[in-house]
């Protein structure tokens, strides 16, 4: 598997003793310099904040899943939250009201990203767009890959890719399913089929075997999405940040990006050799068009070979984790809830009629199929916190003094089982959706799983359309029943840590064919 979550138990276990021996020194040093903290302004009015310790502030407060701490925090202390990490003042939301007003009415001011060393080192000093600092180079960036890369038109043009791609999942699943006893890691063929469609469309060709210094792609792969998730020390506490030079942590950064540039290095050179993005062909790869744009220079800006491997880099990450920790998600309610798992089987095979393959064009009869996405990204958004933003200016929201330089967290998942939001907002119930016009491109601040605002995530409908026709043909070839679990409620769904939550533990199914 291709997923940050594959690195062992072991090595977590090693991360978080590292970070109590951490704590403790910290802590034990705080006092030292406790009577030197400045005072805050005065009149001011700052939103409420739960007890700090000195110098590490709140950050003991965060657990091993920040989204689902933070949610109890607002419990506690209401929907508008500061909190000080380390020297770094924090504001954390966790209501749809409070969300429009930082990613619609003032989105200009909260379009910035905070910089940090770890992103400066794999990022090409966050020359991607996801975390590129906002200004003109981002600007210029996203209209490129909303124009050119990401547009419907462009989506559309891959469907054989697609429908390629899952037709060996299926293959893959019919040949593990010799017996009704034989267990299929749902969770690996999940991770499998979205990497390679994503490898194709971005680069033209599946890249797994390729070997870079003995190590294989999606080794080093699962090292950058490790470390681009690894907590930093000195982003919160500058004066410490030499613990990880002795961690080793920016070490592993600098030996995992020169890996990475060598590999996306080689990718772009084969695609100049090839010649294949001169070429009058609407069915360019990814890299293809970026280089056909830097030669014809049609975007009206440069782009240079640190721009094109900064953005494949981009949507290779941002194509693939949060793709398939939907569709993972997806498959384990739906084996929770198996009355509405038929149900949705029925809907598929009722369109089906005669046919082998699910195709694009059946999709948009699939309505029920689609409420059960949209219930899944209300209580599993793949990206739970959102990416971080910065304020820009001291603003007031909600009479609260915000200053700048502030850093913003939206907190989509505890938005998503707001009560006050949500009938039995904990309780799996696609039908809320159906004859619904919420949806989750945007517009709708009870469901953001994918942002909003200037910097709504621009690949909404490349992972969707891979999602839905992925998890169509899997519903509409095989049933499924859980392996080694007496009762559906006592499968297990423990998450797992980083930026994108998936479940921590492969998804192991029994598939039985339909067709």
């Amino acid at each position: 598997m291709w997923s940050s979550h594959q690195f062992s138990s072991e090595q977590q276990h090693g991360t978080s003793s590292l970070l109590l021996h951490l704590l403790f020194t910290i802590l034990a040093s705080s006092f030292i310099i406790f009577f030197f903290k400045k005072p805050s302004p005065l009149n001011r009015k700052l939103p409420p904040s739960p007890p700090k310790l000195p110098i590490i502030g709140n950050l003991h407060q965060l657990g091993s899943h920040p989204h689902r701490s933070l949610r109890s925090i607002a419990h506690t202390h209401g929907p508008i939250v500061l909190l000080h990490l380390g020297s770094n003042p924090v504001l954390v939301v966790s209501s749809a009201e409070l969300a429009r007003d930082i990613m619609k009415t003032h989105d200009l001011i909260f379009a910035d990203r905070p910089t940090t060393k770890i992103q400066m080192m794999l990022l090409y000093d966050q020359k991607d767009m996801a975390f590129a600092p906002y200004g003109e180079y981002w600007r210029q960036m996203k209209s490129l890959c909303v124009l050119h890369l990401l547009s419907n038109k462009r989506v559309r043009s891959y469907s054989k890719i697609r429908e390629e791609e899952i037709n060996l999942m299926i293959d893959t699943i019919k040949n593990s399913s010799s017996s009704s006893t034989s267990v299929v890691n749902l969770s690996e063929v999940i991770v499998k089929v979205t990497n390679h469609v994503v490898c194709r469309i971005a680069m033209g060709k599946k890249y797994n075997p390729v070997e870079l210094g003995g190590r294989a792609f999606k080794e080093i792969f699962n090292d950058f999405t490790y470390v681009l998730g690894s907590f930093d020390v000195g982003d919160y506490i500058p004066w410490l940040g030499w613990v990880n030079h002795v961690t080793g942590l920016y070490a592993k950064a600098q030996k995992v990006a020169k890996e990475l540039d060598d590999f996306l290095e080689n990718v772009v050179e084969e695609h100049i050799a090839s010649g294949c993005y001169m070429k009058e062909d609407t069915n360019k790869d990814f890299v293809d068009v970026l280089l056909w744009l830097q030669k014809e220079n049609l975007t009206g800006f440069p782009i240079d070979r640190t721009c094109i491997k900064a953005i494949t880099l981009d949507i290779f990450t941002g194509g693939t984790d949060t793709t398939y920790t939907l569709m993972e998600w997806v498959m384990t309610e739906l084996l929770r809830h198996p009355e509405i798992m038929k149900r949705v089987q029925n809907e598929i095979r009722g369109i089906a009629k005669d046919k082998v393959f699910i195709s694009e064009t059946d999709l948009n009869e699939l309505q029920y199929l689609k409420a059960v996405i949209k219930e899944t990204s209300r209580m599993h958004p793949p990206i739970p916190l959102l990416l971080p933003r910065v304020a820009t200016k001291d603003i007031k929201l909600q009479g609260y003094d915000i200053a700048a330089g502030t850093q913003v967290i939206i907190n989509a998942f505890a938005i998503g089982r707001d009560p006050a939001l949500w009938d039995q907002a904990e309780e799996f119930r696609p039908d809320r959706f159906l004859n619904s016009s919420i949806d989750f491109r945007g517009h709708d601040f009870e469901l953001i799983p994918f942002g909003s605002g200037r910097r709504i995530c621009p690949g909404i409908q490349f992972a969707m359309i891979t999602d839905e026709l992925a998890l169509a043909n899997l519903l509409f070839k095989f049933d499924w029943t859980l392996h080694g679990v007496a009762k559906r409620e006592d499968l297990d769904t423990t998450e797992s840590t980083g930026i994108a939550i998936h479940k921590r533990n492969p998804l192991l199914v029994v598939a039985t064919p339909y067709i």
